[in-house]
């Protein structure tokens, strides 16, 4: 399996979640060397553009710095809110996302991605 894809019953765990409200989503990303930093940079901003209007929020995007715990190097972590998970899967399923989606792929030697759901309402 590519480490940059999820599995078909990945997609259907998610779609088939009883939970209507918000997700966001950890993304831990390595890069390629020699030019995928600016690769997915790109991305980024053209994923900004395409999602905004969704009611997605980059709630966090930072370099990846000191390990304290762990064995496995990452270089840039983010928290992307969604406002529900169908919102989610009609984002990266649309054909501007996957006019965009090989810079992702190009750009990254491995990725990590989770669904997260919040134990403290925010707010709270």
């Amino acid at each position: 399996m590519n480490p940059l894809h999820s599995t078909p019953e990945a997609f259907a765990a998610l779609a088939a979640s009883k939970d209507e409200g918000p997700v966001v989503m950890l993304n831990l990303l390595k890069f390629k060397p020699d030019g995928g930093e600016l690769l997915y940079n790109r991305y980024g901003k053209a994923f900004a553009k395409l999602a905004q209007p969704k009611g997605v929020k980059i709630l966090y995007i930072g370099n990846a710095a000191e390990m304290m715990v762990g064995n496995e190097t990452w270089d840039r972590v983010a928290l992307v809110e969604y406002p529900s998970r169908k919102v989610f899967l009609e984002v990266i399923q649309s054909p501007a996302y996957a006019e965009i989606a090989p810079d992702r792929l190009n750009a990254l030697e491995r990725a990590v991605l989770y669904a997260t759901d919040p134990l403290i309402p925010r707010g709270s």
